[in-house]
């Protein structure tokens, strides 16, 4: 089929702006459905819910003493790379996430 490049071209607006208003309202229920899709692999049995009891679970993560450059940070407790200290203060050792 041979195809006008030359002739105006209609787009949505246009064909939307020629409907009646009982044709547009035909076409919005058509449009809505009752009806819910539902993924079968997304079900709720994926989900842990808190207070859940785990005491049946094994830990598989494997635990290092933390090393000669590690620090633990005074403020927050965690263990850094001696690259994220920002200061001492006393004995304490903090973070630059702490003294900002």
């Amino acid at each position: 089929m041979a195809t006008d490049y030359d002739a105006p071209r209609r787009n949505e607006t246009d064909d939307m702006a020629e409907d009646s208003l009982d044709e547009l309202k035909a076409r919005r229920n058509e449009a809505q459905s009752s009806a819910v899709d539902v993924d079968e692999s997304d079900t709720a049995e994926s989900f842990e819910l808190p207070g859940a009891d785990l005491s049946g679970e094994e830990l598989t993560v494997k635990v290092l003493p933390k090393q000669a450059d590690e620090f633990t940070c005074g403020s927050c407790f965690l263990v850094h790379h001696r690259s994220r200290l920002a200061e001492t203060r006393g004995n304490l050792f903090i973070c630059r996430d702490c003294a900002a």
